[in-house]
């Protein structure tokens, strides 16, 4: 059994036991969340999918950390034109992983 979920702009295919780095939630370490943007849950060969969200389903999980990814280097530059610019960025993530799936 599987669902598509929609966390922080993105969507991501989940099974119980996996784990996640979403975007930052605002939950405790070791607190339990239910996501409710579920767009598609699959159980063997019965698929129900949402139009364009499913009402009913629940995907909950349990917040293991919080952190920050590693840094990506912006580097611009316009040759002959003595313009050179950098910047760096790191994304703050929240590490989840998925204990159940009820549709």
């Amino acid at each position: 059994m599987y669902a598509v979920i929609k966390t922080g702009g993105k969507q991501y295919r989940v099974e119980v036991g996996n784990k996640l780095k979403v975007e930052t939630l605002p939950a405790e370490v070791g607190s339990d969340i239910q996501l409710d943007q579920i767009l598609m849950v699959a159980d063997g060969e019965a698929v129900s999918a949402g139009a364009p969200l499913l009402d009913q389903a629940r995907v909950s999980a349990t917040v293991i950390s919080h952190g920050r990814h590693d840094k990506i280097r912006i580097f611009k530059m316009r040759r002959r034109k003595h313009y050179r610019k950098q910047q760096g960025h790191r994304q703050n993530y929240t590490e989840i992983q998925i204990t159940g799936i009820s549709a």
